[in-house]
């Protein structure tokens, strides 16, 4: 049986962690690569504001290389597709046959990236579609998925939940208008821990600071000797 040549879009975060373990659970795909866009200016992450060195130490204990796709900050949505464009072309010539997104419900977002890879000889994959959060949020954690919460909108989580770990607590305890998955922006993760690494990434928190109208917690690595920024 051919399994088709996969890259998988990875945010740092728990979908895209969990995302990879039930992609290596399907005999149809084969995820040889991961990529992720980052801020060039703050060299981190874009939205979960994770230093670049932290999601190197992710791809190496999930074994997978790690392809980074800089945008400027701030980007435009042209100079977003302009980079994404790119690295599809690079792509095709690797043979990758499919992208896969750890998206869960908005359509839009689906349909942007189905749209993007239209005509591209990329096919979108979403291992995760329309499992209902409530059952995901749980599933993740009881699989043995560790995260810590990166980044909150204050306009629609209280700013105490930042630097919050990802568990059965946090689920319990944040307000029943946020989604579980944090799928509606109310936060983002990383994820250090679970099935999908082969040795979890130690970090402790950082300082957490107010910038563009979210809330951000830094994490420091125990194994490097990054200096804090912002």
């Amino acid at each position: 049986m051919l399994r088709r040549r996969t890259f998988l879009s990875w945010s740092s975060g728990k979908d895209s962690a969990w995302a990879l373990h039930v992609l290596r659970q399907d005999p149809h795909v084969d995820v040889i690569g991961l990529f992720c866009t980052v801020n060039k200016v703050f060299d981190r992450v874009v939205m979960h504001g994770v230093r670049v060195a932290l999601l190197q130490q992710q791809a190496e204990s999930a074994g997978l290389p790690l392809h980074i796709i800089e945008i400027p900050y701030p980007c435009s949505n042209d100079e977003y597709a302009s980079a994404m464009s790119a690295f599809v072309d690079s792509a095709r010539k690797e043979n990758i046959e499919c992208f896969a997104f750890g998206d869960l419900l908005l359509e839009d977002v689906r349909q942007y990236r189905e749209d993007r890879l239209n005509g591209t000889g990329i096919t979108p994959i979403f291992p995760l579609w329309g499992i209902p959060t409530k059952t995901l949020s749980r599933e993740m954690v009881a699989g043995g998925l560790k995260a810590v919460i990166t980044c909150i909108d204050p306009k629609r989580i209280p700013e105490s939940f930042a630097g919050r770990e990802y568990n059965e607590s946090f689920l319990d305890d944040i307000p029943g208008s946020v989604d579980p998955c944090g799928e509606y922006g109310e936060f983002h993760t990383f994820s250090f821990d679970g099935p999908m690494f082969q040795n979890p990434i130690d970090v402790v928190l950082g300082e957490t600071v107010h910038r563009d109208g979210f809330v951000f917690t830094d994490l420091l690595s125990l194994t490097s000797s990054t200096e804090p920024t912002h």
